[in-house]
């Protein structure tokens, strides 16, 4: 194995579907040209648009997906997935198949010498009440194995629905409501004893400073849009972290 001195990568929100060919595209290349290169990838949720259940493992865009995560994993590179509010029914199928393992909602890595927690997000915004319902319904065990008893084609009808009425929903909420709150965060912090926080979620890349502590927040990726959105975060041996745009170039 070649010297691998970016120890860790992070991604979230690709919201990877078959109609969308360039975010598909630019996520197999940066597989190939910088998941290879690293020791561990990150997976922090809303890696697909939604995800219906592992028996829809066998469509061909998501047998293209998850052949070229196991490329990757049978490279010796380790891979996590943390869910998200879009691909939370990702089960053990999927994660053999793909070669990750599947961490719990809050994770904490040491990597570099940092104590990283590493979040999807969406269970911080604790201030979109109604979102928040939502969530600790669907994460009951109880109410996913009533779902995945469904069949596939009305788990995907129903999803449709959902997401309708959620972009439906988005329109009448600021932008505050739908972000973090500094309170969350905060208990999070606490209770994990991190120095770095790595999440995705509310697509509103940046780096948060708060004391000693530093938060990470990754892009969601969209190459089409006007500038192109997307990136990552990594984190090389000497513990330094650094943010990248879609091309690959460094962030301040």
């Amino acid at each position: 194995m070649p010297d691998k001195r970016v120890l860790a990568l992070f991604i979230s929100d690709l919201h990877l579907q078959a109609s969308h060919h360039h975010t598909t595209e630019a996520f197999l290349r940066f597989l190939q040209q910088q998941a290879m290169r690293a020791r561990e990838l990150y997976l922090l949720g809303d890696l697909f648009e939604y995800w219906a259940g592992d028996d829809d493992l066998d469509a061909p865009y998501h047998q293209a997906i998850v052949q070229a995560l196991r490329q990757v994993s049978d490279a010796g590179v380790k891979l996590y997935w943390i869910a998200g509010n879009r691909d939370f029914l990702v089960g053990a199928p999927l994660a053999a198949a793909a070669g990750m393992t599947l961490l719990p909602e809050i994770h904490v890595a040491t990597i570099g010498g940092l104590r990283v927690a590493l979040l999807h997000g969406d269970a911080q915004c604790t201030e979109d009440v109604n979102y928040m319902a939502f969530r600790a319904q669907v994460r009951q065990p109880a109410w996913q194995a009533q779902f995945l008893a469904m069949p596939l084609a009305q788990r995907k009808a129903i999803i449709a629905g959902m997401r309708e009425n959620s972009r439906k929903d988005q329109g009448n909420k600021s932008y505050e409501i739908m972000d973090v709150t500094p309170q969350a965060i905060a208990e999070v912090f606490a209770q994990t004893g991190s120095d770095v926080m790595i999440h995705g979620h509310t697509h509103r890349p940046a780096l948060h400073r708060v004391g000693a502590t530093r938060r990470y927040v990754l892009p969601d990726w969209e190459p089409d849009a006007t500038p192109p959105r997307g990136g990552w975060i990594a984190i090389d041996a000497s513990g330094a972290v650094s943010r990248y745009d879609l091309g690959g170039a460094t962030l301040a």
